[in-house]
């Protein structure tokens, strides 16, 4: 094979990965590079969410509010750069909710650092209750570690703290899972029952990917994502 060939060939592969970076964004309903790109669908809001410093490109695309993905190449360097999500805003105090769960499934990468996540707020956003799916790479919650629990239809180590702003709560699952559904209520009732929060009122459920590296772009996609409530 001649040097010119080989040089051609390698051209053309290298357009071809960059063609194949975001492989369902061309075909999307929706799609945004923006930082802060959002769209409403169905009663959710999807976003990009790239707020974190030193991060670079990402290009979030969304069928609908179920359905959404990224593609992301931010450094490998620590601390979050983005939480891409789709939300729903509840609004009702949590003694008034009859029930509160959802569903998800997702596909997403082996390498990179990052976790799959709910970002839960509530008490106008004086409480932040993370829920990690799984996680992938040097990733970890804020706070201590304080107990290890079995609630909302999982198990988890539960880690306490603050970010400055506000107190959060992070439930991390003793084994990463893919696909599943959570009773987020029961989650809510828990922590009342130790006196962590009051009665408050529920905010915004988020369900995404918060990344803090995915060097050279990685996909991360969410086949799958729902919240009921009544």
């Amino acid at each position: 094979m001649s040097r010119t060939w080989k040089i051609a060939t390698a051209v053309v592969a290298t357009l071809a990965a960059s063609f194949a970076a975001v492989p369902s964004a061309s075909a999307a309903t929706w799609q945004s590079s923006d930082k802060f790109g959002s769209w409403s669908n169905g009663g959710y809001t999807v976003r990009n969410d790239v707020w974190g410093g030193g991060a670079g490109p990402q290009t979030i695309w969304a069928n609908s509010y179920s359905n959404f993905g990224v593609w992301a190449n931010h450094p490998n360097t620590g601390g979050v750069k983005s939480y891409p999500h789709s939300a729903k805003n509840i609004g009702k105090r949590i003694s008034a909710l009859g029930t509160l769960t959802s569903n998800f499934n997702v596909s997403r990468p082996g390498s990179g650092a990052y976790e799959t996540a709910y970002d839960i707020w509530a008490g106008n956003n004086g409480y932040e209750i993370m829920l990690w799916m799984n996680k992938q790479g040097a990733v970890g919650p804020i706070g201590s570690k304080q107990t290890s629990a079995s609630v909302g239809g999982h198990s988890w180590d539960v880690y306490k703290g603050s970010n400055g702003s506000n107190q959060v709560f992070s439930f991390i699952r003793t084994g990463n899972t893919n696909s599943g559904s959570v009773d987020i209520k029961a989650v809510m009732n828990w922590l009342k029952s130790r006196g962590w929060m009051g009665d408050e009122t529920m905010g915004e459920v988020q369900f995404g990917f918060e990344i803090t590296s995915s060097s050279g772009g990685l996909n991360f996609t969410t086949n799958s994502y729902s919240v009921t409530s009544n």
